[in-house]
């Protein structure tokens, strides 16, 4: 399967989106922001609107505005990295794909660290290349839904080497090492799964001044527009703040209910799961996905990640009436592959 397809490609128009791992959304406050935003478009973006931005995302993580990048999208971030010319790159897989292929575009040559469940950074830490110069890891993983430890996170370090931790879903888990600061640390966030915002490219990056520096330099003038500046400054205010920590409470219940049908329908949960997603194991993965795009409801394969195959299935955390309708659809399913199954050993 084509590593750059993502979950949105089997999320059709009204199918029941199990796929996508974004939060419903936008909130009233940041609809409000874009609606004000929206009479000024005649104007180029400001740079004192920027410089705000930058100093409302800083305190959210006790940091300075100049170690702040504001992002068209946290994927840009990866894309930026992989244009800093490193020599050897290791990426930990299963992963979001999107920095592999961004690296190797560029030409630089990409090693996978491969680990197995239950994912643990501890146990790949040691197949790291000593030469790797640039290692990404995700925190939490997608799609294993793993968090990690910060210290796991810091021990892989190095001299000479960038450290790029990829954050897009940390401020619905509880932990972060957006606080690792040093010129050799890098952490990628996003507000567009918490705040409902994927089709609004919106996102930024933690690093030390000289290496945003350093990013800066090839980039376009006005490479973030004002839809997305009003965007990161309403999801960085005192009501956003609130709002992130009433998502990050509801996902955990969610999470647990989703988690509990799962089971009760058969599957295995490999790792245990932190972010708004979780990924399962079951040998009837492939037809269990197929026959429930039949009756209308989306889950993202992941045998397109490194390191899974096709017993693999990510799905995204929902309320409890849709989990509930998928316990029904998961019920007529296996009805249905136990049924085909007697039919042909009965031949």
């Amino acid at each position: 399967m084509d590593p750059d397809r993502h979950g949105d490609a089997d999320a059709l128009p009204g199918m029941v989106d199990f796929a996508v791992n974004v939060r419903p959304g936008p909130p009233d406050f940041v609809v409000a922001a874009l609606s004000a935003a929206m009479s000024e478009l005649a104007a180029y973006p400001r740079a004192d609107d920027e410089w705000a931005t930058r100093a409302a995302l800083a305190q959210l993580h006790d940091r300075r505005p100049d170690e702040v990048l504001l992002l068209n999208g946290a994927a840009e971030g990866f894309e930026l990295v992989a244009g800093l010319g490193r020599a050897h790159a290791a990426v930990v897989v299963p992963s979001f794909t999107e920095p592999v292929s961004l690296l190797r575009r560029a030409g630089v040559p990409v090693t996978e660290v491969i680990g197995s469940a239950p994912w643990r950074l501890a146990d790949v830490c040691a197949q790291i290349p000593p030469d790797a110069d640039l290692v990404v890891v995700g925190n939490p993983t997608n799609p294993t839904s793993v968090l990690h430890p910060a210290a796991d996170i810091a021990a892989l370090r190095a001299p000479g080497r960038l450290l790029v931790v990829d954050e897009a879903f940390a401020d619905l888990t509880g932990g972060s090492v957006a606080d690792l600061a040093g010129e050799d640390v890098v952490v990628l966030r996003s507000v567009t799964k918490t705040f409902g915002l994927a089709g609004l490219r919106a996102g930024y990056l933690l690093a030390a001044p000289a290496v945003i520096a350093e990013l800066e330099r090839r980039r376009r003038s006005w490479p973030v527009d004002s839809l997305t500046l009003a965007a990161l400054h309403a999801c960085a205010s005192p009501q956003g703040r609130a709002y992130g920590a009433e998502q990050a409470r509801s996902v955990e219940g969610e999470r647990a209910y989703l988690c509990a049908a799962l089971r009760e329908a058969g599957f295995t949960i490999p790792a245990e799961s932190a972010a708004p997603f979780v990924l399962v194991e079951h040998p009837r993965a492939a037809d269990i996905r197929a026959a429930l795009r039949r009756r209308g409801f989306a889950v993202r394969s992941a045998e397109n990640f490194t390191g899974l195959d096709a017993r693999y299935l990510r799905f995204a955390v929902r309320d409890r009436e849709l989990v509930d309708d998928l316990s029904h659809a998961l019920e007529s399913v296996l009805d249905e592959l136990a049924a085909h199954d007697a039919e042909r050993g009965s031949r």
